[in-house]
């Protein structure tokens, strides 16, 4: 048996992180990983390959060129589709290694196998060598989770994917039917209509990211179905049929939906299978998710778990915080103590959106006098240069504070310019600060400064 100060069940993006903090303290941390290759779904399933897939979809459709120079792209799908796969394949290897480096350098040592617990400071792993068994004062769980497969959706069919194993298809379908419109299965839409799939998304919803600032919501909306994406909400799917032409999506209401090619993107859900949690008393809640507390401790004291395996927000961007937090708070280290509330999300939609902070929906429901501020990419130098004339930043400012309260983006570098206002929301403060900045030109950062004379003017009118 050998020992260590802490065990980490699980090496993607939460499990990397906190090893890596607890080793900086100089704690001896063993982590195990099942995969072959470290980076969990982060690095090989989900964000990465996904937004690789994404950049290259951008790239060969051709969209920007046929605006800004009438050039047009066509694409073969076979070899398209050869190379987009390839290329994400780099990505994740390098990903792979940088994890695998980053752990050496921490000397935290590295167990290929599977994991499963044998007591509240035990962990038994089972490795091509045959089992071990390894022991710490705290046993971190960040195992994250996977696609969820309901009843009524075959898999075993070659044409019906999840999210993780859409990206190992072969080549491009006709036609591409997207069972749920939440963030996932809006990407993925975005995607293989820019790559010249027909793709229709289906929502049980009535609108899709309810989540969103409504005008930037409905602004996607109209993004979408300009690329000829079709929607169908508001309505309930039952079931999911093959024959040997098509799949048949089936509606509560007996309408069918045919397509060549099916991707089910509908949650997902822990990864705890095998672990040993029951056996334990380990509390789980839906969908598998552990139930921690604010310090992301199970009910198990000895237990910390973070990032997808305990549910929301479901960000690799928390999941690397929350596991930070979880081993600050086990050994008692002051560092960090707590997981920002102030949590950015990007969605990486063809626009892309990301956003900070309240909505002007949130302020009513919280009663919080504020005005709106906007400046639309159409009015920006930079913009104009590279092609995207739809973009729009929208600040949400308090009355009569003209403290920042919200940064909701849409367009090109959405992802990069929200945590521009991210920082003045964190810092408490005004909108003002972007009008006293002096902004390199020409820049899309430089439409804050416009987005806060905006807001300032609608203030003055109202005093």
């Amino acid at each position: 048996m050998e020992r260590f100060d802490l065990i980490v069940i699980g090496a993607g993006p939460a499990g990397e992180k906190g090893a890596a903090q607890a080793a900086y303290f100089g704690k001896r941390v063993a982590i195990v990983e099942r995969a072959p290759e470290p980076g969990g779904a982060g690095v090989h399933t989900g964000t990465l390959p996904s937004k690789t897939l994404r950049e290259a979809a951008v790239f060969l459709s051709g969209q920007k060129a046929r605006s800004l120079y009438g050039i047009t792209s066509l694409i073969d799908p076979q070899t398209t589709l050869h190379r987009l796969m390839a290329r994400k394949d780099v990505i994740a290897a390098s990903e792979s290694l940088r994890i695998r480096q980053n752990l050496a350098e921490h000397g935290v040592r590295y167990f290929e196998g599977v994991a499963r617990l044998e007591g509240p400071h035990t962990v038994g792993v089972q490795t091509a060598a045959g089992p071990l068994s390894l022991q710490a004062e705290y046993i971190l769980i960040a195992t994250g989770s996977r696609p969820t497969q309901p009843q009524g959706v075959s898999f075993a069919d070659p044409r019906i994917h999840d999210s993780d194993e859409i990206l190992t298809i072969s080549e491009l379908p006709a036609s591409l039917t997207v069972l749920g419109a939440g963030v996932i299965g809006c990407e993925y839409a975005c995607m293989f209509a820019a790559l010249g799939v027909h793709v229709t998304l289906v929502d049980v919803r009535e609108t899709i990211l309810p989540f969103l600032d409504h005008e930037i919501a409905e602004r996607l909306l109209t993004a979408m179905r300009s690329a000829g994406i079709e929607f169908v909400t508001n309505r309930r799917w039952t079931h999911v049929t093959t024959d040997r032409q098509m799949v048949h999506t089936h509606f509560a209401d007996g309408g069918e939906l045919h397509s060549a090619h099916l991707l089910y993107c509908a949650g997902r859900s822990a990864a705890t299978e095998g672990l040993g949690l029951a056996e334990l008393g380990v509390q789980v809640g839906e969908r598998g998710h552990l139930k921690v507390d604010a310090d992301y401790r199970t009910s198990l004291p000895s237990i910390f778990a973070a990032g997808d395996v305990i549910g929301f927000p479901g960000l690799a961007s928390a999941a690397m915080e929350q596991a930070r937090v979880a081993v600050c708070k086990a050994f008692g280290f002051g560092y960090k103590t707590a997981v920002s509330s102030l949590i950015p999300f990007g969605i990486y939609t063809i626009p892309a959106v990301s956003a900070v902070g309240e909505t002007e929906q949130s302020c009513v429901k919280k009663q919080i006098d504020c005005v709106v501020g906007r400046a639309p990419y159409s009015q920006n130098a930079r913009a104009k240069i590279i092609g995207d004339l739809n973009g729009l930043l929208k600040l949400v400012v308090e009355v009569p504070t003209k403290r920042l309260l919200g940064v909701h983006v849409i367009g090109e570098r959405a992802t990069e310019l929200v945590h521009i206002g991210q920082a003045v929301i964190h810092l408490q403060g005004s909108v003002e600060v972007f009008v006293d900045m002096v902004w390199n030109f020409p820049t899309l950062a430089e439409i804050y400064k416009y987005a806060a004379y905006d807001s300032l003017d609608t203030l003055a009118r109202r005093n």
